[in-house]
């Protein structure tokens, strides 16, 4: 299985429209970018991408213009799923998965278009190409939100997707023995969202759950360049 970071960025993305902070000046130099969130997974010759962001056609291009076979969304919030759109006249849509409330939220806004629609139950495996995928609860309030569990028969790498520091014991019983945790860290250290981890909540976690690997993902413009463990757009993870 290989796992490419296509966006860690927040909803508004950095550089930030306007902002002069030095995370978005040193963007604007550099030509540094965290585009929105989203990953793509690539097994068998297949591809699957987890979420589909707004900066969805940059980030296939960047990517190689891969076929996406799958696409499996964590919550309707627009950064997660909105550039679903993009596949219009481009490729077949692809089929979608989602937990229940989550894939009638989107189909609804996507409904001029035709596509296969697959609900998944959260803590239910489906099996995508040689990759079992596990959607489990977390806490992101108000929406209905699930990370994913990610497992070949050599791997096996967590999806926090958008969360606080709540996650139900039941799904952190899955991010276990992990190969590579990927976790929500909107804001640094000292800094609370009620929605979201910050920094610290990210490293505490990892630290509680004790994988090989792990990197922090959603990061807004407030956090600086350099922490250790904060992931870059293009970053890649191969596992045999």
């Amino acid at each position: 299985m290989k796992l490419t970071l296509l966006g860690t960025g927040d909803a508004i993305g950095t550089p930030k429209i306007g902002c002069t902070c030095a995370q978005c000046t040193h963007a604007r130099k550099t030509g540094a970018m965290r585009l929105r969130t989203s990953l793509l997974l690539e097994n068998e010759g297949k591809h699957i991408l987890i979420d589909s962001s707004p900066d969805l056609r940059q980030q296939l291009l960047q990517a190689g213009s891969p076929h996406i076979d799958a696409v499996v969304w964590t919550h309707g919030h627009y950064d997660h799923f909105i550039g679903f759109g993009e596949f219009y006249r481009v490729q077949h849509i692809p089929p979608a998965y989602a937990a229940p409330p989550v894939l009638d939220y989107c189909s609804e806004t996507f409904r001029f278009l035709s596509f296969e629609k697959n609900p998944v139950e959260p803590y239910t495996t489906i099996d995508l190409f040689g990759i079992r995928i596990t959607p489990f609860m977390v806490r992101h309030p108000p929406a209905f939100t699930c990370g994913m569990l990610f497992e070949t028969n050599d791997s096996r790498v967590g999806f926090t997707s958008d969360t606080n520091r709540e996650i139900p014991q039941k799904s952190l019983d899955l991010l276990t023995d992990l190969d590579l945790l990927l976790m929500d860290a909107l804001v640094p250290s000292g800094y609370s969202v009620m929605k979201h981890m910050n920094y610290l909540d990210a490293c505490m976690l990892a630290q509680q759950q004790k994988p090989k690997d792990f990197r922090c993902i959603h990061l807004s413009h407030f956090i600086p360049w350099d922490l250790p463990h904060t992931s870059r757009d293009g970053d890649v993870f191969e596992f045999s």
